[in-house]
């Protein structure tokens, strides 16, 4: 069983026939993703995988990042795997073990913790993951079926489904950026939402003017009186998933016009439009902890799931005290 310690041993066309298979693909997991990664100077991506039988069997790509300068940094220092691991439906247990063993030990001296982040069901592969040293813990996340869009439009809210209708009689219109000014306006806008309420660090400019250059990434915008008051970035799996990677909106500012809730339909009616199976909201928080943000996600008509993370503490000292720093900021 080789494993595959970088992108050029990876073969380019079995990957991509993985991703076109497996059960757990996303977006997370595709060359173009790593490739996006690459372009970023402020992460370090990585990406790893294994072979049974002369077929690849599974995919690991992720990144390595810290915040702020030197000494923040020295606390923050972690690695993460959006999306989860990408595997083929009947990987043996010993080549899942073999290749989270291998990500275990080689991310071990760069990072804190590494942690899966999984948009899939992935309670099969729990054993695997326990037996390699990492735990799982609960994390919720709404998936909406976006199959058709009078169905879509139907399954939200009747106050959702309202406000739309009042936004845009009111005169606010969704768009899809593609002009620097109308990307920095939303930056603009989600940087303050991060620094008021979410109080954890954003990704830098650079990462969402490359985001809009993906093929498979796009900004949805909200305009009204020619400003830009919300939005919604997002990246797609061909024609099956959209992941809704950032949300903001100046909510309560203007009468009849409700920008979050707007940007939110604007990405469902996309993926309705565009016969995507689902839109994937990227998150709902942990069920034991109150998270305002999972009520507002629940009155857009998805699915409640549960698919966890998995999580390996690299530095358990380093670990607790970075927790405690996170808690206090958000205090």
């Amino acid at each position: 069983m080789p494993i595959h310690t970088n992108i050029s041993e990876i073969d380019t066309k079995q990957w991509q026939q993985l991703v076109d298979n497996s059960l757990v693909a996303s977006f997370f997991q595709t060359k173009e993703c790593y490739g996006f990664y690459a372009s970023l100077s402020f992460l370090e991506p990585f990406v790893f995988g294994i072979s049974e039988n002369d077929k690849l069997a599974g995919v690991i790509c992720g990144y390595i990042i810290a915040d702020g300068g030197k000494i923040k940094q020295f606390f923050s220092q972690r690695a993460i795997i959006p999306g989860g691991a990408l595997l083929d439906e009947n990987i043996s247990d010993e080549a899942l073990q073999a290749l989270l063993n291998f990500t275990a030990k080689t991310l071990k001296n760069k990072a804190i913790y590494i942690e899966f982040r999984n948009y899939s069901d992935y309670s099969k592969y729990k054993t695997s993951f326990k037996e390699s040293g990492f735990i799982y813990y609960p994390h919720l996340n709404f998936h909406i079926s976006t199959f058709d869009l009078e169905t879509s439009f139907s399954n939200m809210k009747a106050s959702k489904r309202r406000c739309v209708r009042l936004s845009q009689k009111e005169g606010a219109e969704i768009i899809e950026i593609k002009e620097s000014i109308d990307l920095k306006a939303y930056y603009e806008l989600l940087s303050d939402l991060y620094k008021r309420k979410v109080k954890t660090p954003l990704y830098p400019y650079d990462f969402f003017e490359k985001l809009v250059q993906l093929p498979l990434g796009k900004i949805f915008a909200i305009r009204y009186n020619s400003q830009i008051i919300g939005g919604s970035a997002c990246v797609c799996l061909d024609n099956k998933t959209i992941y809704q990677w950032f949300l903001c909106g100046l909510d309560g500012k203007y009468k009849n016009v409700y920008p979050s809730i707007l940007a939110n339909w604007a990405t469902i009616e996309y993926a309705a439009r565009n016969h995507f199976s689902r839109f994937d909201m990227m998150g709902a928080g942990k069920p034991d902890e109150d998270y305002g943000v999972r009520i507002f996600k629940a009155e857009f008509g998805g699915t409640l799931v549960e698919h966890g993370r998995f999580l390996c503490i690299c530095n358990k000292t380093l670990y607790k005290m970075g927790q405690l720093y996170v808690e206090k900021i958000k205090k």
